[in-house]
């Protein structure tokens, strides 16, 4: 039995996974990590998507250490989320979360460890990202490979969306027949406003581009996106 261990937050990019790891894998089992975020709602969402979707199992860890340690927009009220214009202009925004990546992974390993998963599924992005070192192919190759030496376990780190833009994130979505699940049931937003958001923090200008771009030019996105998913 093919099994596979999602990291889960409900939104855009990890539902997207979530939907296409359900089509790949027997068993699919989703991760929620409950950091003492600002944006709360999000846990939630996951818990009712997992079910609805039909996840074998939802996990969800305490690891309120992180945000004792991380101090990030994300982690603290008092500290202004910037929206998407101020945002481009930073080398290293304030909602990034340093270590989260590493800790998410890392504990999600030691999940399909323990439910003998094959795979550790992660919605991270190289292509339309922030800037966050902990999104990067590099990154995610060098844990994988120092978790696989840790655990005397070939578990894989999967993902799917690395070299897809939003907009062939979408298109994704739209593939498994699931674009109005990710348009209005998911929270992206860094103001903890589910479906469109707020449209103006950094992640939902990301968002709406993308979904805007995809809506425009379907065709040429969806063949951009089957081509890097290896669909042709």
């Amino acid at each position: 039995m093919k099994r596979a261990v999602v990291v889960f937050s409900g939104g855009q990019d990890s539902t997207t996974c979530l939907i296409q790891a359900l089509q790949q894998y027997d068993e699919v089992h989703c991760i929620t990590f409950d950091y003492g975020q600002r944006h709360r709602a999000e846990i939630e969402i996951a818990k009712v998507l997992s079910q609805t979707l039909g996840a074998k199992a939802h996990k969800i860890l305490d690891v309120g250490l992180l945000n004792e340690l991380a101090i990030s927009s994300l982690t603290r009220s008092n500290i202004p989320i910037p929206d998407h214009e101020s945002s481009s202009q930073e080398a290293l925004p304030n909602t990034f979360v340093p270590g989260r990546n590493i800790l998410f992974l890392t504990l999600a390993s030691i999940y399909a460890y323990q439910v003998q998963a094959e795979a550790v599924i992660t919605g991270v992005c190289e292509t339309d990202f922030s800037g966050y070192p902990d999104c990067r192919d590099e990154f995610v190759k060098a844990l994988n490979h120092a978790m696989i030496l840790g655990i005397g376990r070939n578990i894989r780190f999967e993902t799917p969306l690395m070299w897809l833009n939003k907009a062939e994130t979408w298109a994704l979505a739209d593939y498994y027949r699931q674009m109005e699940c990710i348009r209005h049931d998911t929270l992206t937003c860094y103001n903890g406003i589910q479906g469109d958001g707020c449209g103006k923090c950094a992640a939902c200008h990301l968002r709406a581009k993308g979904l805007h771009q995809y809506q425009h030019n379907k065709a040429v996105v969806i063949a951009s996106m089957k081509q890097k998913v290896g669909m042709v």
